[in-house]
């Protein structure tokens, strides 16, 4: 069953003054709403103790420069404390019909993966929370985020989203996570969006999810699309992805990982090309990147001038992933 917008009649995508014709923008699958290829991830902002007066100036910037799709979470940050959510409503809240809104729900206690809480209860005062946090009376897109497959299945959780959005509190249902989960929330066909890991370190869902989400004009959002930007560090990171994705640099060999490439802020360095290939992507609607840099997001929507990647180049990026994958697969 599709989802719909019960309850709450609004546009397909924010009243912009003007769109900038230097910003590319696409259509979330079956949602309608019109995305900036480029968004905003809200977790750096958190993570990095990010002064209020930065992250306003850093927001309202972008927004005038073309931005109009911004991710968060309920667990981004401390509850009392640089809280992604207050961060983003501080800054944004007077702006909330410039942008599509996008937020999570699954962690009331403000800590992901530790006392997760499912019931309805939780959700439907965390959506709240939310609400009050963001300087909103609705949240565009709100994602389970990270359910396991036995919640999946049990459906309060999914439900408790559907009151909602008859409520009017939310619009739409999305799903954030990876792997059978996933793929599960996609044929469920209870969500119209998914947001999913995506970056030349990180491939699989290109050929395991996406043509199931174009099948069905489900809605992806790209988490991680510059895969940390891990060729900056020296040194192997010892945190988590960060250190997953390090330690594939070298067996895979891509040319825009060495020499001059990585000193190149342009469409041809390090991140310009990693970008690239995750916008050129079928199926991809926008990538959002985290950062605590005012005029980060206009560098990282510039990179994309550069165009889609001819295809040979495309493929040559998959083709070193895919031999590598297989490689692995085979050593067990």
């Amino acid at each position: 069953m599709l989802s719909g917008t019960a309850g709450l009649a609004l546009p397909a995508f924010p009243a912009f003054a003007t769109l900038n014709s230097s910003v590319e923008y696409r259509r979330l699958g079956r949602t309608g709403l019109k995305v900036s290829v480029v968004g905003f991830g809200g977790l750096s902002i958190a993570l990095g103790n990010t002064e209020q007066e930065r992250v306003t100036l850093l927001l309202n910037q972008a927004l005038d420069r073309g931005l109009n799709m911004i991710d968060t979470a309920e667990c981004y940050g401390a509850p009392d404390q640089n809280q992604s959510e207050i961060l983003i409503g501080n800054a944004v809240g007077h702006r909330r019909h410039e942008y599509v809104l996008s937020s999570k729900v699954g962690h009331e206690n403000g800590q992901f993966g530790q006392g997760d809480d499912w019931s309805p209860e939780s959700i439907e005062r965390t959506i709240e929370r939310s609400l009050k946090r963001l300087k909103t009376d609705h949240l565009d897109i709100v994602h389970l985020h990270g359910a396991n497959l036995e919640t999946l299945k049990a459906g309060e959780a999914t439900e408790a989203l559907k009151r909602a959005r008859e409520a009017g509190k939310i619009r739409f249902l999305a799903y954030s996570g990876s792997g059978e989960r996933v793929r599960y929330a996609v044929e469920s066909d209870d969500f119209d969006v998914v947001q999913v890991s995506l970056n030349v370190f990180e491939q699989d869902v290109i050929d395991e999810l996406l043509p199931m989400t174009r099948k069905k004009d489900i809605g992806v959002i790209a988490k991680r699309p510059l895969g940390n930007a891990v060729w900056r560090f020296e040194q192997r990171p010892e945190w988590g992805w960060y250190a997953e994705y390090w330690d594939l640099i070298r067996p895979l060999g891509y040319p825009f990982f060495e020499g001059e490439a990585l000193k190149d802020p342009g469409p041809e360095g390090a991140a310009g090309m990693a970008l690239r290939f995750v916008a050129s992507t079928p199926g991809l609607h926008t990538a959002i990147v985290g950062t605590t840099s005012p005029g980060r997001w206009t560098q990282n929507n510039a990179n994309l001038s550069g165009g889609p990647l001819p295809e040979k180049q495309y493929q040559s990026i998959r083709a070193k992933w895919l031999a590598l994958w297989a490689e692995n697969r085979q050593m067990g």
